[in-house]
């Protein structure tokens, strides 16, 4: 089964998650942590600030490593590793999502999460609690 490796963002401020809606493709609809594919040559970190600002016009600083996620999707392998980001600059602007939202701990888990986020959510409602 084919590996792609993919780096997420968990963008925390004041207590809240950003988390952005899919708005292409076959998980359209679903819920995610921002980020994307790593290119080669490009760190994790570097790949992560280039995706979000792509994605989200927004720079961001890559504070700590948090965990990597690994998950079987039915024609891929899944390996994300997820880091905790501040923003530096920018509005998070959606420019390839359907829509986005700050998720506190109560709202965590009121919306529909790809399965590989979901897996990370307890660990993302503990660095909420701080």
């Amino acid at each position: 089964m084919k590996t792609i490796k993919v780096v997420a963002a968990l963008i925390v401020h004041d207590g809240r998650l950003f988390a952005t809606q899919r708005g292409y493709g076959e998980w359209r609809g679903w819920w995610e942590l921002p980020g994307g594919k790593e290119e080669a040559g490009e760190t994790p970190e570097d790949a992560l600030v280039r995706e979000i600002m792509e994605e989200l016009a927004t720079e961001i600083s890559v504070d700590r490593y948090v965990t990597t996620v690994e998950w079987d999707y039915p024609t891929f392998h899944l390996s994300m590793r997820c880091y905790l980001c501040s923003v530096i600059s920018g509005s998070l602007t959606l420019l390839e999502h359907e829509a986005a939202a700050w998720l506190d701990r109560e709202h965590l888990h009121s919306v529909k999460w790809l399965p590989a986020d979901e897996v990370i959510l307890d660990e993302i409602d503990s660095l909420l609690s701080k």
